[in-house]
């Protein structure tokens, strides 16, 4: 029962759709000549091919982008073309399509252009495109203009595009172009294809699906689960070389959503945001194990050098935060600093979306220019709030929940202005909060080694396909909090029928989790909470949490993650309820 109800409360109101969801397959892909351009996309490509005519690959420099460029690469060269490509330095050269080298391929003999993951804006480069004689095949999932303009161009692979009746509205960028590969290559051979090739390409795909946080339902669930069940065997050199600096076995420990949006995806975006892309793409496409490693290694490197940086520009913000009352009082904050590295900009809003609850940007402003990057909240579409500024802007772009822009600095007082208008007519009824959204009711004792292996074909767990958070009401504590290292704590925990007979046999010693009478908890940074509850022996609370399986050898087995805790209102210890 509580498996149905987790899958009513996304939408699934039959058995074959439950089954569908819970059991995703290669049946399950839509056909991709039902994307709008596709057709005059594959025979522009196989063109190209069947010509040995030299294929450029514009992508980005994020995970989405940079994957994408290694799936067509490998698939036109897999058709025996020429894939060359270019991935933007993030400072250097900025976020998009850039005219300078699209000059420099058609000098160089290109006549065909493909972008991934970028493009939607393009619309004075796809202008030079047309003047050199170029193809232009954009690929991208951003959002059109207001008015639903589009750049000019031979084909727009673009579900969200006006016209494109394709179901699947959400895909990445790397599905899109996971999407292409899969027409043309389909159309050389079905069966290989089918059986061999597209399973090995989810992979990519299914990184960027977790990494981009595109909802994973429909066509993206399928892409990133069976991707994950790939991945869990890697093949290439690089991606054993990935797994090994992020110290995953896959043999050892089943690969989950969370590893590859925690471990995986920060570590491949620390070369864009840090350093050079494209080495991604190398690391992706090398056979040499040796420079698999080395390249592994320094994405390893890059990704330390990304944490420390966050943390230093995340101490000035936070420091604005609490000393501009007027800056925490906005709506929508905006918060600019010197020098901040460009590369962590967009980082470091989310970190603010998470303390405010509020939509935020965080720019960097360097020699006159200012670099923006924003995340927002449910129900706010940030995207719609920078158009209404647009005049402001040399570029900009992005979707609901993530924008990126480029201004003169001179104009930041401006755009806070604008924004801050924008914020109170549109936000005007909300007030920011931290949600904790419970999925279901489930006391300790229901929870088994059946339920627990029923839960875990959720999987892939993230945005739109959220993790469950249970509520478990009147859980008595068997012992005092365990506090680890000043802010953590363990508890031994159990439900009010299983606390009556520990309570009858009080254990001498920790109870393990998986014991038949107590359950362990752990509560990561809520020793401060459990101070303040005045939390002991027989404490009586409310418990949000979530199901974890320890696979210690020693003490391992089922226990729970706590995401929130109260006071119960019955526990006759005390008087009052704490929320």
């Amino acid at each position: 029962m509580v498996l149905a109800e987790l899958l009513v409360a996304r939408g699934i109101a039959s058995p074959s759709q439950a089954y569908a969801f819970l059991n995703p397959d290669l049946a399950h892909l839509n056909d991709p000549f039902l994307m709008l351009g596709m057709a005059a996309a594959v025979e522009r490509l196989e063109q190209a091919i069947a010509n040995h005519e030299p294929t450029l690959l514009y992508g980005d420099y994020d995970v989405d982008g940079t994957t994408a460029v290694v799936l067509l690469k490998t698939a036109i060269e897999m058709l025996g073309g020429i894939a060359r490509f270019h991935v933007p330095h993030r400072l250097r050269e900025g976020y998009g399509l850039q005219s300078s080298v699209l000059e420099a391929a058609y000098a160089d003999g290109v006549r065909l252009v493909i972008t991934v993951d970028t493009g939607m804006r393009a619309f004075a480069e796809a202008e030079t495109a047309r003047q050199l004689g170029l193809d232009l095949i954009i690929t991208d999932h951003h959002l059109t203009q207001a008015d639903d303009a589009v750049p000019h161009a031979l084909a727009i692979l673009n579900p969200n595009q006006p016209g494109c009746p394709y179901p699947e509205k959400s895909l990445c960028g790397a599905a899109i172009a996971l999407k292409l590969a899969q027409a043309v290559l389909e159309r050389r051979d079905t069966a290989r294809t089918r059986d061999k090739t597209l399973p090995s390409f989810l992979k990519m795909a299914a990184i960027a699906t977790i990494a981009d946080a595109v909802p994973l339902r429909g066509e993206n669930r399928v892409i990133a689960a069976l991707g994950l069940r790939e991945l869990r065997k890697p093949v290439g050199v690089g991606l054993r070389a990935l797994f090994a600096a992020a110290a995953l076995d896959p043999a050892a420990k089943q690969l989950t959503g969370f590893d590859v949006a925690f471990r995986l995806a920060p570590r491949i975006n620390a070369a864009g945001r840090m350093d050079v892309a494209s080495e991604v793409v190398e690391l992706f496409s090398t056979r040499d194990p040796a420079r698999a490693a080395e390249l592994a290694a320094k994405l390893e490197r890059l990704n330390r050098e990304r944490r420390d940086t966050e943390a230093s520009a995340l101490t000035a913000i936070e420091t604005l935060l609490e000393t501009d009352s007027g800056l925490f009082s906005d709506r929508l904050l905006v918060v600019d600093g010197q020098g901040w590295h460009r590369g962590v900009i967009g980082i470091l809003a989310s970190r603010v979306v998470e303390r405010t609850a509020k939509p935020a940007i965080v720019v960097s402003v360097e020699d006159g220019v200012a670099h923006g990057s924003g995340r927002s909240v449910d129900g706010f579409q940030l995207l719609n709030a920078i158009e209404s500024c647009a005049d402001l802007f040399t570029r900009f772009g992005g979707h609901a929940f993530a924008i990126g822009f480029a201004m003169p600095a001179t104009a930041l007082p401006d755009l806070k202005r604008r924004l801050r208008l924008y914020a109170e007519e549109h936000l005007a009824a909300r007030e920011p909060e931290h949600l904790l959204r419970i999925h279901a009711e489930l006391p300790l004792d229901r929870i088994t080694p059946v339920l627990a292996g029923w839960l875990r074909k959720l999987e892939p767990l993230g945005h739109g396909n959220p993790e469950p958070i249970f509520v478990a009401r009147n859980v008595r504590l068997l012992a005092p909090p365990r506090i680890m290292k000043d802010r953590h704590i363990r508890l031994e925990l159990a439900q009010q029928s299983m606390a009556q007979q520990a309570a009858q046999n009080p254990p001498r010693e920790p109870v393990l989790a998986g014991s038949s009478s107590a359950i362990r908890a752990i509560g990561w940074n809520l020793a401060a909470r459990a101070a303040s509850l005045q939390l002991d022996r027989g404490s009586l609370i409310d418990l949000a949490y979530r199901i974890r399986e320890n696979t210690h050898p020693d003490f391992g087995g089922l226990e729970v993650e706590i995401a929130g805790m109260r006071v119960s209102q019955e526990d006759p210890q005390r008087t009052e309820a704490h929320g």
